[in-house]
């Protein structure tokens, strides 16, 4: 066997789909990281700059206007470019036209217009990270989600990476009004790729959209819901969705204090954080989409849990070593690599829970679920630490997991032994 043998083919919807996460994460950080540095410059007060978190609220919400894009039909953009496509070239002129317009504000005079004008972005970012995932989900078949997942993510992380250190450095070159205006024409590019990239190929059952409201709501916004509803285990699917990434959460919200607490200088927390966080993700995100691939769904997301669990572990072992940035390299790396594996897995896993019908709707409101659950269950985190120090907090986070995979293996078995009895089911789970 040749060694060309033995690597997997890239396919040309593989890169596409790597393309559209480009420009799904390209947003982000123009109304994140990016716009509180050019506040900073501005002089607005810290208070100030903290109101502007609020800016992200869209990202949490978006699945309240994803029926529309699901279900609501474009004048002429629908017919020329279909569904998916003709929601994606409006959402990304949009974006292209809010983020040109956020160069022509002045934070240091009307940071309130600043402000408005940076919620504009995020809901049309969020809009287009809707549009995006459903084409996604409809593009692939399911055992491509995984690699699909790896190469948005992939994609998802140099958008950001663009707009957040490629931003900083061109205004430190060209100011930040010309920096804006740059990101906005690349932002447009992205209009061109939907031009020039082909509608999904499933076969969608057209529903009743004429006659007001009532029947749009009906088709649109219940059937989505009523379609999950009626799957078995629906409940404990939801329950392992807001769980599996919980404990990453918990450390996620309190892995910088930690770091300074323990005697580490912002300037090595960036270098590594963002070098061999960056690289180890993305090897990661490659790494479970292949998984997902050869081992099956179930199998992936336990394994890639199980050593993501692990690999947490070695944040116990920094709190006693300290402020070692030779070992800190070490941890980011393994945990890095293996969260970019678990995130791979669980991404395909909500792609292969929604129905074609649905896409944008339900992978909206799964991932918002996911999102709104480590938000909120995250909470205590600050106060647990606190209680207990960083040994005890970091221990209890990473078996924060074992839940969510015990869950998931009683769900497996119950799908195992309702197999080979009669049902009723829609749609067996993943």
């Amino acid at each position: 066997m040749t060694f060309a043998a033995t690597v997997p083919t890239i396919k040309r919807s593989w890169i596409l789909i790597g393309i559209l996460g480009f420009f799904s994460g390209l947003p982000l950080a123009l109304t994140a990281s990016t716009l509180t540095a050019w506040l900073s410059d501005a002089q607005v007060t810290r208070a100030s700059i903290g109101l502007f978190a609020a800016i992200a609220t869209p990202y949490a919400f978006k699945f309240l206007w994803a029926p529309l894009l699901d279900g609501l039909r474009l004048p002429v953009l629908t017919a020329f470019l279909g569904r998916r496509r003709g929601w994606l070239l409006l959402t990304q002129a949009l974006l292209a036209a809010a983020i040109a317009a956020m160069a022509f504000t002045n934070p240091a005079i009307n940071p309130w217009m600043t402000a408005l004008v940076g919620v504009i972005i995020a809901t049309l970012s969020a809009t287009q990270d809707t549009v995006i995932d459903a084409y996604r989900v409809e593009r692939l078949p399911v055992e491509e989600q995984g690699t699909g997942a790896a190469w948005a993510t992939f994609g998802y992380r140099i958008g950001m990476l663009v707009s957040g250190a490629g931003a900083l450095y061109l205004a430190d070159k060209l100011g930040w009004h010309s920096t804006y205006l740059i990101m906005a024409c690349v932002m447009g590019v992205g209009c061109a790729v939907t031009l020039i990239m082909r509608e999904p190929d499933v076969a969608i059952v057209e529903r009743e959209a004429a006659g007001g409201v009532m029947p749009f709501l009906r088709n649109y916004v219940v059937a989505p819901f009523k379609d999950f509803m009626t799957r078995p285990l629906w409940l404990q699917v939801l329950a392992f969705v807001v769980l599996y990434k919980l404990g990453d959460a918990f450390m996620g919200t309190m892995f910088n204090p930690f770091l300074l607490d323990i005697g580490f200088t912002k300037t090595e927390i960036a270098k590594v954080v963002k070098l061999y966080g960056l690289i180890a993700t993305i090897l990661g995100t490659f790494a479970g989409g292949w998984l997902v691939g050869h081992a099956g769904m179930f199998r992936a997301l336990i394994l890639c849990g199980f050593t993501h669990m692990l690999t947490n572990l070695l944040l116990v072992m920094q709190a006693k070593i300290g402020a070692d940035v030779h070992f800190l390299i070490f941890t980011i790396s393994l945990e890095n690599f293996t969260g970019g594996m678990s995130t791979a897995a669980f991404v395909a896993y909500l792609s292969a829970l929604c129905r074609l019908n649905y896409t944008a709707t339900q992978y909206a409101l799964l991932s918002s679920l996911a999102a709104a659950g480590r938000t909120w269950l995250s909470t205590p985190s600050g106060a647990l630490s606190q209680a207990v120090g960083w040994e005890v907090f970091f221990t209890i986070a990473s078996l924060m997991a074992i839940p969510s995979m015990l869950l998931l293996w009683w769900i497996e078995r119950q799908k195992v032994r309702s197999a080979s009895e009669p049902s009723t089911a829609s749609r067996p789970l993943p």
